[in-house]
């Protein structure tokens, strides 16, 4: 004769194994995802607030024209190459290696146009690059 009573533990379900599997598959999720919204935004530059251009004799003002052109300093670049524009950049540095750069490209000048120039400021040694933008106001005006 049994006279003890039969216990029967109720089943639990252990939640932790199932919360360690879902955080697992959503830290895969957030890194495998790409953000493809880069190529739906309408970008217009340059445009910000800044003070008057001054004149220092550190400074070197490159322009970049529309369809690719530099000028160092007011005067023109022969060709487009990175070795003749690091020429010019040598040549109108004034402070040598401690002079800035200064990008004025056109808002509708190419990325590569930009780049062009700061790789032949990395490779005259200069270091110290800012670019050139117009105040909104100044925008409005033309």
């Amino acid at each position: 004769m049994n006279f003890r009573r039969s216990s029967r533990d109720e089943p639990e379900i252990n939640l932790i194994p199932f919360i360690d599997v879902l955080l697992v598959v959503l830290i895969f999720l957030m890194l495998s995802t790409t953000y493809s919204k880069f190529t739906e935004l309408q970008i217009k530059l340059p445009v910000a607030d800044a003070d008057q251009q001054r004149d220092y004799p550190k400074e070197v003002i490159v322009a970049v024209s529309s369809d690719g052109r530099y000028m160092v300093s007011k005067v023109p670049v022969p060709g487009r190459s990175i070795e003749a524009l690091a020429a010019a950049i040598v040549a109108a540095a004034k402070a040598g290696k401690d002079s800035v750069i200064i990008i004025s490209a056109d808002a509708s000048a190419t990325h590569q146009s930009v780049i062009t120039v700061m790789e032949a400021a990395r490779r005259s040694g200069m270091t110290q690059i800012t670019f050139a933008t117009q105040s909104a106001a100044q925008a409005g005006a033309r």
